[in-house]
Formats: structure tokens, C-alpha cells, sequence
């Protein structure tokens, strides 16, 4: 799946909190329809769109689907991150630096 695909079902908040809720272990579309203060057709449909984003896989069980996360597209889309991660990370650095540095020139004029 893209990346793309993977931040637009994740643009969602009530998609979040399934996949939130999904990280506790697999659910039915009912349990988790229980998490989600909408109507169970909007529940199933942010469950399509998360299969589709390839973020959760389903199995059927019985008279029940079963819904499980799937780690790969996050995987990437935290690796596709990474590069702006280490971007922010060197601004932090560099902003910690400025920070002790004002604050042994505050102490050395004091």
C-alpha cells in the first residue's frame, strides 16, 4: 500500500481508535462498533477503508469478521518519517545547545 493511502485512512479520528483498539488484539466489527460513538454502517465503513489502506486484515469466524492490525504500512510509513524525524531531531539538538548556552552566559553575568 502507499504511503498516501495509509495517512489518508489515518486522517480519521474514529479510524484511529479503531486501530487504537486493535493494538489490545483482534476484535469483531460488533466489539469494536462498541468503541466508536457512531452507527455500526460508519463503523463498517471505516473498517473497508482501513482493509483497503491494507492497515487491518479480516478473517471470518463462525457468524462473525474478525478484525486484526496489519504493522506493515505503518513500518513504512514510519520509515518514510524517519528522514523528517532526523530533521527535528537536529533542530532539537541544535535548540537544546542554544538553550545551555544562554544559561551559562546567564550564570557567567550574574
Amino acid at each position: 500500500m502507499s504511503v498516501e493511502a495509509v495517512l489518508q485512512a489515518l486522517s480519521d479520528g474514529h479510524r484511529r481508535m479503531i486501530l487504537d483498539a486493535l493494538t489490545r488484539g483482534p476484535a469483531s466489527a460488533g466489539e469494536l462498533a462498541g468503541l466508536v460513538p457512531i452507527a455500526r454502517p460508519g463503523v463498517s465503513r471505516h473498517l473497508r477503508v482501513l482493509r483497503e489502506a491494507g492497515l487491518v486484515e479480516v478473517r471470518p469466524e463462525a457468524q462473525r469478521r474478525v478484525y486484526s492490525l496489519r504493522l506493515e504500512p505503518l513500518t513504512e510509513l514510519d520509515d518514510w518519517l524517519s528522514r523528517y524525524r532526523a530533521l527535528w531531531q537536529q533542530r532539537m539538538d541544535a535548540l537544546h545547545t542554544e538553550v545551555a548556552r544562554g544559561k551559562r552566559e546567564r550564570r557567567s553575568t550574574a
